[in-house]
């Protein structure tokens, strides 16, 4: 029996789960959950790093010092493309941006006519979107950001809470490859476009391997949680990354969403696919474990949902996930389909889908099930739309549809999906984060000896996993 730690942090919350190796099974347990909201300052729209760490740490105390735990292992996953920077000294001088901070506004179109598209992609792989670290970074070269000269080293969020954990500087490599300043076919960042851009590539620290060992935990960190000197493993540090490592799945025929505050989904390769269709149709080349690649759209996911919920509790209503899918449910089929991906910024959601909905000529929703139907429908429609492309990029017939994460808990979108497309759903694990994290910590280890066995873990865990039947309404 083994015991995995993994901290995962997602857009809305964190927690630190607990793994349980045994017996070729994986057994999850929550020990600390926390919320992750972004901070408003005068400058921008911030993630409270420091808190997110405190928290962490209170999730390995639970597991040192309360419960007295036996620790193989601790990894930390996160969302991609948002950084901190550090100086010489280690000290944090610029905090992570969230990718929704609007200083991105229009700073693609300004890069392009410097390092134009076809370049980029040719070098990186990645889908264009405003929020990616490159439009990040040139945004703080358009400003003269001083925090851009004074800085020593680049770091993304979950190399940021390693380093606090461990003291070492690295850059994981799936979490690298979101940033579209990584080259996929070099297997190394971009340096030449970077310095093109007037960014200093010396901000790019040594990029390591999901499953390398970063180190122990710091001394103090060791005895303050009655762990002591466990190992830190660089997992996947893109929560997608290990997400898409726990699904299971057999064969070539699948392929996956990950499915939360966004909806990524895609395909496993073994090489990334740059050419001039991938181009056309935005799609994005990360890095994924074990070697592999993951050839994906990203698409505005039930972040819309929890934009309209955060928009009613405001006005005083407040509602239950269950009971929006629920009200959706009971509302009929939806009268419009959104481009889920026009709404980027926070705020006041009800009312840009219904400014949307009149822009383009299509019937509003009014009560609350039918704004939750219209997320959910317009979501399933996407959802074929980016089916047809992976077929059509891959020269594949996908036949089934892995949904993963916590909208995989969402049955009304699980059905609406398979009626839509078409094709087998399966839905889950919900955790597919946490265990993927775990799961290449045990490769890291020693313990599982490739991502085909880990993913028989996953299958012997969870043995209820069935095709899910389209909606009836």
């Amino acid at each position: 029996m083994s015991h995995y730690l993994a901290a995962d942090l997602g857009a809305e919350s964190g927690r630190v789960m607990l793994g349980t190796l045994e017996n070729g099974t994986l057994q999850l347990e929550e020990l600390h959950r926390f919320a992750n909201t972004p901070v408003r300052l005068p400058t921008g729209l911030y993630w409270d790093c420091f808190r997110l760490f405190h928290e962490i740490v209170n999730g390995l105390t639970i597991a040192g010092r309360d419960r007295k735990l036996t620790i193989k292992g601790i990894g930390v996953d996160a969302w991609g493309v948002d950084f901190g920077l550090v100086d010489a000294s280690g000290a944090v001088i610029d905090c992570p941006r969230s990718y929704r901070d609007e200083r991105t506004d229009g700073v693609a179109e300004k890069l392009s006519e410097i390092v134009p598209r076809d370049e980029v992609f040719a070098l990186t792989g990645i889908q264009f979107m405003q929020i990616n670290s490159l439009n990040q970074l040139y945004a703080m070269r358009l400003e003269n950001a001083p925090a851009l000269h004074a800085a020593a080293h680049l770091l993304f969020v979950p190399d940021l809470l390693n380093y606090w954990l461990t003291g070492k500087v690295f850059a994981e490599r799936t979490i690298a490859s979101t940033s579209q300043f990584y080259n996929p076919r070099e297997r190394a960042f971009a340096s030449a476009m970077l310095e093109r851009l007037g960014i200093p590539s010396r901000l790019m620290p040594p990029i390591i391997d999901p499953g390398d060992a970063l180190g122990p935990l710091l001394p103090h960190l060791a005895e303050c949680t009655r762990l002591g000197p466990v190992t830190v493993y660089a997992t996947a540090g893109h929560d997608t990354a290990a997400a898409v490592a726990a699904v299971p799945a057999q064969g070539d025929d699948w392929c996956y969403v990950s499915s939360g505050t966004w909806s990524l989904m895609g395909v496993e390769l073994d090489e990334p696919v740059i050419n001039e269709r991938c181009l056309e149709l935005n799609f994005t080349n990360e890095v994924g474990a074990c070697g592999k690649v993951r050839l994906l759209k990203n698409i505005a996911g039930l972040w819309l949902l929890q934009e309209c919920r955060r928009a009613w509790i405001a006005e005083g209503r407040e509602y239950g996930y269950d009971e929006l899918t629920n009200l959706a449910r009971e509302s009929g089929p939806a009268k419009s389909i959104i481009d889920v991906d026009a709404f980027l910024h926070p705020g006041q959601m009800p009312l840009k889908i219904v400014e949307w909905c009149r822009a383009h000529n299509q019937e509003p929703p009014e009560t609350v099930g039918q704004f939750c139907r219209t997320i959910l429908e317009s979501l399933a429609y996407r959802y074929k739309e980016v089916l047809e492309s992976l077929e059509s990029l891959t020269g594949r017939r996908l036949n089934v549809i892995h949904i993963v994460g916590g909208g995989s808990k969402n049955r009304l979108l699980n059905e609406l999906v398979a009626e839509t497309t078409g094709r087998k759903v399966i839905a889950g694990p919900t955790e597919a984060t946490a265990l993927g994290n775990i799961l290449i910590q045990a490769i890291g280890a020693g313990e599982i000896k490739s991502l085909s066995e880990a993913r028989e873990v996953v299958r012997n865990s969870y043995t209820d996993l069935r095709p899910i039947s389209s909606a009836a309404n």
